[in-house]
C-alpha cells in the first residue's frame, strides 16, 4: 500500500470532516443572529413588500428553485431511510451467517480424517481390480495371444480338415467305381452273348425261300443290313481297376490326418490354459492347503508392500496437524462472537433510532417547505396587493419560515451525524474493504517482520516452523478461495513430500521384470510332420494320374448300338407284314429275345453305366489339380510354422508388456488420485477464505460500511442542500405573507409613494 497516498488521502477527511464541525458550530450561531436581526426589522423582518417590476418573475424562480432543492433533499433523505433500514436488517442476518460459518469450519476439521481414510480404502479396491486381472491372465493374456494365433492358422488348419475329409471321400469314390467297373467288365458278355445268339438265328431265318420272292426280298435285305446294329458297342473289359489307387489311398488313410488336425486346434484352444500354467506357482502340499496355487507371487507380494507404505503416508500427512492451528480456537472464538452480538444489536439499535430521527427531523423540514410552496402558489392571487393576500398564501409563507426556523434549529445536529459516519464510513471504505477486495491488506499484513518481529514470514513460522519459506497469507487466501486442499495452501511439502512418497517407480521396474519372465513355449501347436507326409502321400496317390478321358469315353457310351427296344418294334414291323411261315415266326420270336434282353439285362446296366460315368466325373473334380492343392496347404502350414517360430514370441512379449502395462496402470492412476487429492481434495480449505470474506467483504463492508456510506451521502447531501433552502425560503417567504404596509402608485403620474404609516406588529 502506498502510505503517501494514505497520508493524502486522511488530511483529505480531516480537511472535510472540520468543515463538517464549522457547519455544526456557525449553524446554530448564524440562526441566533439571522433571529435577532429579524426581531429589528432587519434581514427581511420588515413586514413590508416594495414594488418591483421584476417581482412576478422573481417570485416564479424563487419557487421553482426551492422546489429543486426540496426535490434533491428528498432523495437524499430517502437515501438516509433506506441505508438506515439496510443496515438495521443486515445487521439482524449476522448471527445467521456466523452460524454458517462456523458450521463449515467444524465441517472442515472433522472431514480431514474420513475423507483420508476414504483415499486409503481405494487403494483395495484398485489393488483387487489388478489380482483379479492376475488370476485371470488366462483370458486377458492367454486370450490375446490365441486370437493372434487363430488369425494365422486357424484358415490353414480348416484348409487341412477339408483335405482330410476330401481323402475319406475319395477312398470311399474310388471303391464305388472300382466295384461297379468291375461289375460292368462282367455283366455285358451276357447281353452280347444273347445278342448275337439273335443274330445267329436270324441271318438263318432270312435264308427262308419267302426272301427270294421280289417282294419280300428287299424287307428280308433291309432285316439283314441291320444286323450289324446288334453288334459289341463297349469294351469296359478293357479298362484297368483302380486297385492300385485304393491301396495307396488306404495307405494315407492309415494316418489319422483328421486327428493330427483336432490336435493342433486343441492345442490352439489350450493357450490360455498354457499361459495360466506357465506363469502359476504351486506351493509345497500342506495339510491346510492341497490346492492353492500363486500367480505372480512376487507381484503380489509388491502390492502388498505398496499398500503398507501408502497406509504410512497418509499417517505422516501432517493435514490434520495443521488443520487444528487455524481450528482448534474455533470454539473460544465462536462463544465470544456469541457474547457480543446482544451487545452489537442492543447499540445498533440506538443507532437505528438516532438514524432515524435524524430522518424524520429532515423529512418534517421538507413536509413545511412542501406544504409553503402548496400554499403559497395555489393560494396566491395575481391581483391581491401585499396587503390583501389571502390566508392560504398567508400561511403558506409561515410554512415556510417555520421550515427555517426549524433548519437553523436541527441541522447542525444532522450534520454532526453526518461527520461522524463519514469518518468511519470512508476510512472503513478506504483502508479496509478496498484493500481486502484487492488484495492489498493481505500485502500489508505480509509484509517482513511486521506480525512478528523475529520472523520474516509470519505464517511460515507459525505452523511450518521455517520463518524463512514464503508462504503469505495472501497465497493462503487465494488458494482456499480456490478450494485447494490444506496440503497445497499451507505448502506442506516442505513438511512432508507426498510425491517423494508416493513414487513407486522402483516397484514399477519390479513388477515389469517379473512379467518379462514370462515365456509361452506353442511350438507344438501347428500340424506334426507326419501330417505333412501324409498330403504329400496323397497327392503322389496316384488319383491325379488316371487316364480320366479312356474311361469317360468308354462309361459315356450306351451298352448297344441302337436302342433295342426301338429295333425290335421295326422288327415287328417287317414281321407283320410277312406272309405267314417260318421266318415271320422266327422275327417275332427274336423280338421277344430282345425286348427281354432289353428289359431283364441292358436296362439295369445302363442306369450301373450311367452312375459309373458320373462317378469318374466327380473323381476327376477331386484329382484334378490335387498337387496343387496340397503344394498350397503345405506352404500355407509352412507359412503358420514360421510365424509361430518367427513371429510369434515378439507377439507374446508384446502382448505380456500391454498387460503388465494395464496392471501397472491401475496403480500410476490410483496414485496419481491418492496425490491430487491429498493435496488439492482432502480439507479443502475454501470454509476458511468463506470465513474471512463473511467477516470483512460481507459483514463489515456490504453490510455495514456501504449502508453507513450511503447514509452519510443522503442526510449530508440533504443538510447541505438546506442552507440554499433557507436563503430561498425566506425570500420566498415575502412573495407570500400577508404585509403591514406597501408601496403606493399614482395612477396618473405613475410614481410610487411611500405610505406614511407603519405597522407597529411585529414580524415573524
Amino acid at each position: 500500500m502506498d502510505y503517501g497516498k494514505v497520508v493524502q488521502y486522511e488530511i483529505g477527511i480531516i480537511f472535510w470532516a472540520v468543515l463538517g464541525l464549522l457547519f455544526v458550530i456557525l449553524m446554530p450561531l448564524v440562526g441566533l443572529c439571522f433571529g435577532l436581526c429579524r426581531c429589528f426589522n432587519k434581514c427581511g423582518g420588515e413586514m413590508h413588500q416594495r414594488q418591483r417590476t421584476d417581482g412576478l418573475f422573481r417570485r416564479k424562480c424563487y419557487a421553482l428553485a426551492l422546489l429543486v432543492l426540496c426535490v434533491l433533499m428528498s432523495i437524499g433523505i430517502i437515501y438516509g431511510f433506506m441505508a438506515n433500514h439496510y443496515l438495521r436488517t443486515h445487521i439482524r442476518k449476522a448471527r445467521t451467517l456466523a452460524e454458517s460459518n462456523f458450521r463449515d469450519l467444524r465441517t472442515l476439521q472433522n472431514v480431514t480424517v474420513p475423507q483420508i481414510n476414504y483415499v486409503l480404502d481405494q487403494y483395495t479396491t484398485t489393488k483387487k481390480k489388478a489380482v483379479s486381472d492376475l488370476d485371470n491372465i488366462k483370458t486377458l493374456l492367454g486370450g490375446d495371444i490365441q486370437e493372434h494365433v487363430k488369425l494365422k492358422t486357424f484358415p490353414v488348419l480348416d484348409d487341412v480338415e477339408a483335405m482330410a475329409e476330401e481323402i475319406r471321400d475319395t477312398k470311399v469314390l474310388l471303391v464305388s467305381v472300382n466295384k461297379n467297373l468291375w461289375e460292368l467288365k462282367k455283366s455285358p458278355e451276357e447281353i452280347y452273348k444273347g445278342l448275337r445268339d439273335v443274330k445267329r438265328d436270324l441271318e438263318q431265318s432270312l435264308k427262308d425261300p419267302v426272301c427270294s420272292e421280289p417282294t419280300q426280298r428287299a424287307r428280308c435285305n433291309s432285316i439283314r443290313m441291320s444286323l450289324d446294329q446288334l453288334d459289341n458297342n463297349t469294351y469296359l473289359g478293357q479298362l484297368r481297376l483302380l486297385d492300385n489307387e485304393i491301396n495307396h489311398v488306404n495307405g494315407v488313410l492309415q494316418t489319422n490326418l483328421s486327428s493330427l488336425v483336432q490336435m493342433s486346434y486343441q492345442s490352439i484352444n489350450n493357450i490360455p490354459e498354457r499361459v495360466q500354467k506357465q506363469t502359476t506357482e504351486i506351493p509345497p502340499a500342506s495339510p491346510e492347503c492341497m490346492t492353492e496355487v500363486f500367480l505372480f507371487p512376487a507381484v503380489k507380494r509388491t502390492l502388498n508392500y505398496i499398500g503398507l507404505n501408502i497406509k504410512m503416508i497418509a499417517q505422516k500427512v501432517p493435514i490434520q496437524e495443521k488443520l487444528s492451528v487455524f481450528l482448534d480456537p474455533i470454539d473460544n472464538f465462536e462463544s465470544n462472537i456469541y457474547r457480543e452480538l446482544p451487545r452489537v444489536e442492543k447499540y445498533e439499535s440506538y443507532r437505528w433510532l438516532s438514524c432515524l430521527i435524524i430522518c424524520c427531523f429532515l423529512t418534517l423540514i421538507m413536509i413545511f417547505y412542501y406544504l409553503g410552496l402548496l400554499c403559497g402558489v395555489f393560494g396566491y392571487k395575481q391581483n391581491a396587493t401585499p396587503i390583501t393576500r389571502g390566508c392560504v398564501s398567508n400561511t403558506g409563507g409561515t410554512f415556510l419560515m417555520v421550515g427555517v426556523g426549524v433548519s437553523f434549529f436541527f441541522c447542525w445536529i444532522s450534520m454532526l451525524f453526518v461527520v461522524l459516519t463519514f469518518v468511519i464510513g470512508v476510512n472503513m471504505e478506504k483502508l479496509v474493504c478496498e484493500p481486502y477486495q484487492n488484495r492489498k491488506l493481505f500485502q500489508i499484513m505480509d509484509t517482513p517482520y511486521l506480525l512478528n518481529e523475529n520472523w520474516k514470514c509470519y505464517l511460515s513460522g507459525k505452523i511450518l516452523n521455517n520463518m524463512d519459506i514464503n508462504l503469505t497469507i495472501e497465497q493462503v487466501y487465494s488458494d482456499c478461495k480456490d478450494n485447494k486442499g490444506i496440503y497445497t495452501a499451507l505448502q506442506l511439502e516442505n513438511v512432508y513430500n507426498v510425491s517423494k512418497h508416493l513414487t513407486i517407480e522402483e516397484h514399477i521396474r519390479y513388477m515389469n521384470n517379473e512379467f518379462e519372465k514370462i515365456n509361452v513355449n506353442l511350438d507344438d501347436i501347428i500340424l506334426k510332420e507326419e501330417g505333412k507326409r501324409n498330403l504329400l502321400d496323397f497327392s503322389d496317390s496316384g488319383v491325379e494320374q488316371i487316364d480320366y478321358d479312356t474311361y469317360l469315353a468308354e462309361t459315356g457310351k450306351s451298352l448297344t448300338k441302337v436302342n433295342l427296344l426301338t429295333y425290335a418294334s421295326g422288327l415287328k414291323e417287317h414281321a407283320d407284314k410277312l406272309p405267314p411261315g417260318v421266318l415271320k415266326e422266327s422275327l417275332t420270336r427274336n423280338v421277344i429275345k430282345i425286348k427281354d434282353i432289353h428289359n431283364i439285362k441292358a436296362l439295369p446296366l445302363e442306369l450301373q453305366l450311367k452312375e459309373l460315368h458320373h462317378q469318374i466325373q466327380e473323381l476327376q473334380q477331386r484329382g484334378s489339380g490335387l498337387k496343387v492343392k496340397v503344394t498350397n496347404i503345405l506352404d500355407a502350414l509352412d507359412s503358420s510354422q514360421k510365424f509361430i517360430t518367427n513371429d510369434l514370441p515378439s507377439i507374446i512379449i508384446e502382448e505380456s508388456k500391454e498387460y503388465a502395462d494395464i496392471i501397472v496402470s491401475y496403480f500410476q492412476y490410483y496414485l496419481n488420485w491418492a496425490k491430487i487429492a491429498i493435496m488439492e481434495e482432502i480439507s479443502a480449505c475454501k470454509p476458511v477464505a468463506t470465513a474471512f470474506d463473511s467477516a470483512f467483504d460481507v459483514f463489515l463492508c456490504n453490510y455495514v460500511t456501504k449502508p453507513m456510506n450511503l447514509f452519510w451521502f443522503g442526510i449530508g447531501k440533504a443538510t447541505i442542500l438546506l442552507l440554499p433552502a433557507i436563503i430561498i425560503a425566506v425570500k420566498l417567504a415575502k412573495y407570500y405573507r400577508r404585509m403591514d404596509s406597501e408601496d403606493v402608485y399614482e395612477d396618473d403620474e405613475n410614481i410610487p409613494m411611500k405610505n406614511m404609516y407603519r405597522s407597529a406588529s411585529n414580524p415573524l
